[in-house]
């Protein structure tokens, strides 16, 4: 599964990282590469607690990431 991470910036500087493959998966960050971490930290928790409820598909073999430009 590869995990797409698309990026806004606010007026007020912040940066917003969301993968859109999850719902609900977007942070702020106060730059891109904060607003990057902070989504892949959160994608990661939320896969771990589907896995451990037994919501799992075969695309959560393996898990990347692919940051828009």
């Amino acid at each position: 599964m590869i995990l797409k991470v698309e990026f806004e910036q606010e007026e007020d500087g912040r940066w917003i990282a969301e993968i859109t493959d999850i719902p609900g998966v977007w942070c702020y960050g106060d730059t891109r590469d904060k607003a990057l971490a902070k989504a892949k930290a959160l994608a990661l928790r939320v896969i771990a607690n589907r896995l451990e409820h037994g919501e799992t598909t075969p695309d959560l073999d393996a898990v990347s990431f692919e940051a828009a430009a």
